[in-house]
C-alpha cells in the first residue's frame, strides 16, 4: 500500500533534475512510445543480461586503455590498434565492449555443462565467464611471440575422437603449438592442454593466468601455489595443474604491472602467492628452452571447484574420446568433393550435441542459457540428422517451464513459444513415430488454450498481442513470427489431440488454427510494397526492412504458405534487393552485421522455390565459418569477425546443418512427398567417389542417399526404411529435369 500513495516519480524526477540528469521516468515514457503497447516492455533476463555486459564494459573502460602495455586477448590488440581495420574510437564511449572479434570454439565431450573456449589466438577460458590461460615464448634477448599481436595463426578444430582445437602461432625464430581438450580424470571433466615450443635460440616457455576472457576483464584476486609445486590455485577454487615443476613461478599485481614485465628481471622478490585488491593478479609459470629442442609441458584443470565433493558424472567411461565416438553413432553423415562444407557439417553436428547436455544452450559463452525459440531450432535438426537420443529427455525439461496458464516461459512477453513447442512435439512424434506419453497431454492442451486466449488480449484484433518476440526484430509489436508460429502449433496440437482421442478439443484448435491464418492472409492482403505487390513485412505496423526475414519462417520451415506464392517470393526479392552484402543478409536491428542463420533461412525460402540463387548463399556462409567451423551471430561485413552475439552460435550451426540436409533430401508435407538432391550442386560431385548423404529421419522414415556421376549421366540410389509405405520420391537436380521415380525402383540415372 505505501508504494502505491508515496511519490516515487516525483522524488526521481526531482533528483535527475538537481543533479543535471535526464529525466528518466520520461525518458522511458519516450522509449515506450517507439513501440506498440505491451504488457511487457522487454523480458528481465535479457535487460539483465544486457546490464551485466555493459557492466564490464566499463571495467574495461578502467582496466584497458591505460594499460596498453600489457599482453591483452586478440580482441583488444585489434580494436585498440588505430592501424587496424577493427579500431573503434573511444571517446564519447564510457564502455569497452568485444565488437570486433567475437569469435570463440567450445570444448567439451557430450552430457557435460562444462565448456572452455578458445579464442582466435589461443587464449583458454577454462571455466564459464572466467580467467584465462595464455602461452608465449620469449627469448633470452627479450624478443617475444605472443599470439595476440600476431598478424596470423594457424587454428583448426579436430572432432574424431575427442574435440580438439589446436593453435599453432610462428615467427621467423620461434614456434608455439597449442592443443586443447576435455577429458575425464577421475571421472571428472578437465580441460586438458598440450603445449609444444620450439626456439631457434636459448629462450622461456611461458604460461600464464590472465585476469580476462575474450569479453573483457575477469578478476583475479588471489593466485597461490600451495604445497605442491607443480599446482597453482586461483581465486582460492581454481586448480592449475602442470605435467612438470616450472623453473620458477612468478608472480604480480595490477600496481606492479603485467607479470611479462619480470620475466628476465634477475633480481624478482621469491614469494609462492600474492593478492591483488583490484583484482588484476597474473602469474607466468617459467620452462627453459633448449635452442633446437622442442619442449612440452601438459596443464590440467579441473573443471569442477576443488570445494566440490568428488562425484563422477559418469562412471562408464573413461574418456572423452569414447564419450563422443558412443554419443555419434547414428548420426548423418556427409561426403562431397566440397571438403570445407563436409567439415563444417560435421563440426555443426558436434556443436548442437555439446550444447544439449541437459539443457539446450544458445552458446557457450554469451549465451549459455535457454530460449524456447532457439532450443526448438536446434533440437529438430538434431531428430533430423539422426542426434535426437535426448530429445524426448530435452523436451520433457519444457513441462517445467510451462506456467499454470499454459505459456511456455523462457523470457517474458515473447509469444512465439507455445507455437514452437508444440510444432516440436509433433515433429518429434512423427519423425520417430514414437507414441506420445499421455502425462504430456495437460501440457498440450494448455498451450493451444494459451494461443486462443492471447489472440482474445491483442490490440489488433485477431493477431497475437504486440510483444518483444524474437529479440532480433525491433521494439514491441504484433509480429507476424509470433502468428505464423501459432497456426503450425495449433495445427500440430490438433494432431495430437486427435490421436489422444480428443477430438472436440482438436477440432477447435484446428479452427482456430484456420482462422488466424486468414486473419493474418487478410492482414498482409492489405500491405503492399513499393511496387504495390503483396509483401511480408514484420508486422502490420512496420514498413519493410531487414526483418522482415522472420515472416519466411511461413514457408521455411513451417510451410504454411506456398513456396511460389507472391508473397514469399516479393519478400525474398526485397530482402536481397536491399539488405544484402556480398550475398547474405545484413541485418541492420540490433545484429547490424551479416547474420549466418537468418541467411540461411532465405536460402532456404530459395531452395524450395527453385531460386538458385540459394547456392550463392551457402558458399558465402560456408567462407564466413572461422578456422574452427563456427560462426557468431552477427558478422562484421568488412572485417568477417565476429561483432554480435555468442562467438559460437548454436542456431547458426543448427541452420547450416539443416541448409545442407535439405539440399540432399527434404520434404514437401502437403503433398506428401520427398523432393532428392534439388540443392546438389554439380562441382559437389566427382567422378573418383560418389558423394553420400545419410542416414537422415524424414516424415516418412529414413533415407540415405548415394550419387555417383560420369561425364554423361548422374545416379541417384537411396535406401529407405519408411513408417507406412513408401511416399512418392522426386529427383530434382539443379539443372537437370525433375524425374519421379517409380515404385519399383531405388534408384534413378539421369542423363546431362
Amino acid at each position: 500500500m505505501f508504494t502505491k500513495w508515496f511519490p516515487w516519480r516525483f522524488i526521481v524526477r526531482h533528483a535527475a533534475r538537481i543533479h543535471g540528469f535526464l529525466d528518466p521516468i520520461g525518458l522511458l515514457a519516450h522509449f515506450d512510445r517507439f513501440a506498440e503497447p505491451s504488457e511487457v516492455r522487454a523480458p528481465t533476463e535479457l535487460l539483465r543480461a544486457g546490464l551485466l555486459l555493459q557492466a564490464r564494459g566499463f571495467i574495461n573502460n578502467q582496466a584497458i586503455q591505460h594499460n596498453l602495455d600489457w599482453v591483452w586477448p586478440y580482441w583488444v590488440v585489434q580494436q585498440f590498434d588505430p592501424r587496424s581495420s577493427s579500431f573503434i574510437p573511444r571517446a564519447f564511449s564510457v564502455i569497452h565492449i568485444n565488437i570486433t572479434h567475437r569469435n570463440w570454439t567450445a570444448l567439451g565431450i557430450p552430457g557435460c555443462e562444462n565448456m572452455p573456449i578458445i579464442d582466435p589466438r589461443g587464449l583458454v577460458t577454462p571455466h564459464h565467464d572466467g580467467w584465462s590461460m595464455d602461452f608465449w615464448i620469449v627469448g633470452l634477448d627479450g624478443t617475444a611471440l605472443f599470439p595476440s599481436r600476431l598478424a596470423s595463426v594457424d587454428q583448426e578444430l579436430a572432432s574424431t575422437p575427442n574435440l580438439v582445437v589446436t593453435t599453432q602461432s610462428s615467427d621467423a625464430e620461434k614456434y608455439l603449438t597449442v592443443a586443447c581438450r576435455v577429458e575425464l580424470i577421475n571421472g571428472q571433466p578437465s580441460c586438458c592442454v598440450d603445449i609444444c615450443a620450439l626456439a631457434k635460440n636459448d629462450a622461456l616457455l611461458v604460461v600464464s593466468a590472465r585476469p580476462f576472457n575474450p569479453e573483457g576483464v575477469s578478476f583475479i584476486d588471489t593466485i597461490a601455489t600451495d604445497k605442491n609445486p607443480r599446482e597453482v590455485i586461483i581465486n582460492k577454487k581454481d586448480r592449475i595443474l602442470f605435467s612438470e615443476t616450472p623453473t620458477q613461478i612468478l608472480f604480480s599485481n595490477y600496481r606492479e604491472g603485467d607479470v611479462f614485465r619480470q620475466l628476465l628481471n634477475v633480481n624478482n622478490p621469491q614469494r609462492d602467492h600474492i593478492a591483488c585488491p583490484v583484482g588484476m593478479a597474473t602469474c607466468a609459470a617459467v620452462y627453459p628452452i633448449t635452442a633446437a629442442v622442442q619442449r612440452r609441458i601438459e596443464l590440467t584443470m579441473p573443471l569442477t571447484p576443488s570445494s566440490v565433493p568428488s562425484n563422477p558424472i559418469i562412471t562408464t567411461v573413461t574418456s572423452g574420446s569414447e564419450m563422443w565416438s558412443r554419443r555419434m553413432q547414428g548420426a548423418c553423415t556427409l561426403q562431397i568433393s566440397d571438403t570445407v562444407i563436409c567439415r563444417l557439417f560435421s563440426a555443426a553436428l558436434t556443436t548442437m550435441v555439446l550444447h544439449t547436455p541437459g539443457d539446450v544452450f544458445a552458446g557457450p559463452y554469451t549465451y549459455k542459457r535457454f530460449w524456447f525459440r532457439d532450443a526448438v531450432l536446434i533440437l529438430h535438426p538434431m531428430l533430423v540428422l539422426g542426434l535426437g537420443a535426448n530429445v524426448k529427455e530435452l523436451v520433457q525439461t519444457f513441462f517445467k517451464r510451462q506456467r499454470g496458464d499454459g505459456y511456455f516461459m523462457s523470457q517474458e512477453g515473447e509469444w512465439d513459444s507455445n507455437g514452437q513447442v508444440l510444432w516440436l512435439i509433433n515433429r518429434f512424434r512423427l519423425l520417430t513415430r514414437t507414441p506420445l506419453d499421455p502425462s504430456w497431454l495437460p501440457h498440450i492442451s494448455k498451450a493451444a488454450n494459451w494461443i486462443r486466449k492471447k489472440r482474445r488480449t491483442s490490440g489488433f484484433p485477431g493477431l497475437l498481442p504486440a510483444g518483444f518476440s524474437a529479440e532480433h526484430l525491433g521494439p514491441n509489436d504484433n509480429y507476424y513470427w509470433d502468428d505464423f508460429w501459432s497456426i503450425a502449433g495449433l495445427t500440430s496440437a490438433a494432431a495430437m489431440l486427435e490421436g489422444f482421442g480428443n477430438k472436440a478439443l482438436a477440432d477447435i484448435c484446428l479452427c482456430e488454427a484456420q482462422d488466424l491464418l486468414k486473419t493474418v492472409l487478410d492482414v498482409l492482403g492489405k500491405s503492399t510494397g513499393d511496387n504495390a505487390e503483396p509483401i511480408m513485412s514484420t508486422s502490420p505496423h512496420r514498413r519493410m526492412d531487414s526483418a522482415a526475414v522472420a515472416s519466411l519462417v511461413a514457408t521455411y520451415p513451417l510451410q504454411i504458405l506456398p513456396a511460389d506464392g507472391p508473397l514469399v517470393r516479393n519478400t525474398v526479392h526485397y530482402l536481397v534487393d536491399h539488405c544484402f552484402v556480398d550475398n547474405a543478409l545484413f541485418h541492420d536491428i540490433s545484429h547490424s552485421g551479416i547474420n549466418p542463420y537468418l541467411s540461411l533461412h532465405i536460402a532456404q525460402a530459395m531452395l524450395r522455390a527453385g531460386d538458385p540463387r540459394y547456392l550463392q548463399m551457402v558458399y558465402r556462409i560456408r567462407d564466413l565459418a572461422s578456422p574452427t567451423g563456427q560462426w557468431p551471430e552477427g558478422i562484421h561485413p568488412r572485417t568477417g569477425y565476429g561483432c554480435m552475439g555468442d562467438g559460437q552460435h548454436v542456431w547458426a550451426a543448427a541452420e547450416w546443418a539443416m541448409m545442407i540436409r535439405n539440399c540432399f533430401v527434404r520434404e514437401e508435407d502437403a503433398l506428401g512427398k520427398i523432393v532428392l538432391c534439388s540443392g546438389v550442386a554439380r562441382e559437389w560431385l566427382s567422378p573418383d567417389v560418389p558423394a553420400t548423404f545419410g542416414p537422415t529421419h524424414t516424415l516418412f522414415g529414413i533415407i540415405s542417399l548415394t550419387i555417383t556421376i560420369t561425364e554423361s549421366t548422374v545416379r541417384v540410389d537411396w535406401e529407405g526404411v519408411w513408417h507406412a509405405g513408401r511416399p512418392l520420391i522426386e529427383i530434382s537436380l539443379p539443372g537437370a529435369p525433375s524425374v519421379t521415380a517409380t515404385p519399383d525402383r531405388d534408384w534413378v540415372e539421369i542423363i546431362l
